[in-house]
């Protein structure tokens, strides 16, 4: 499982011209689903977002999570962060998920997270998106687990 998180102030998501997903401050998570992933794929990555560190305490260090600071979270699928890019200048899908076990995962991941942690706001899997929002830093991580 792959996720490239973004600390941002605002961010949304549409879908044929209406907002499907919309936060202010916090966190934007782009997940990209491998077929090897599993359950325990999905908690360590949930936990990982959650608790990582990087949002500003008082000195201006960046010391506290989104749970910390009580921030939102917006889940988008993003299938091509599991491309291989490494040969040739067309991206290769063939470490991805099929499309119905990466929905499976995606919505199980989105329902770890509204259980253990914090609701939050996503896309919507498998179609068109377009994704806006105001970075706050920047300040982008990317994870695999």
């Amino acid at each position: 499982m792959i996720g490239l998180i973004q600390r941002v102030q605002k961010a949304s998501v549409n879908v044929e011209g209406k907002t499907v997903g919309a936060i202010d401050k916090g966190i934007l998570l782009l997940l990209g689903v491998e077929k090897t992933d599993t359950e325990a794929s999905i908690e360590k990555l949930a936990r990982k977002v959650v608790n990582y560190r990087i949002f500003s305490d008082y000195d201006g260090k960046m010391n506290l999570s989104l749970l910390d600071i009580s921030g939102e979270l917006l889940v988008v699928s993003q299938f091509t962060l599991v491309a291989q890019t490494d040969k040739g200048n067309r991206p290769g899908f063939s470490t991805g998920a099929s499309a119905e076990q990466g929905k499976q995962l995606y919505e199980a991941f989105i329902a770890h997270v509204n259980q253990h942690y914090l609701t939050c706001q996503t896309g919507s899997y498998g179609d068109d998106m377009q994704v806006s929002l105001v970075n706050d830093g920047p300040a982008t991580f990317y994870f695999k687990v």
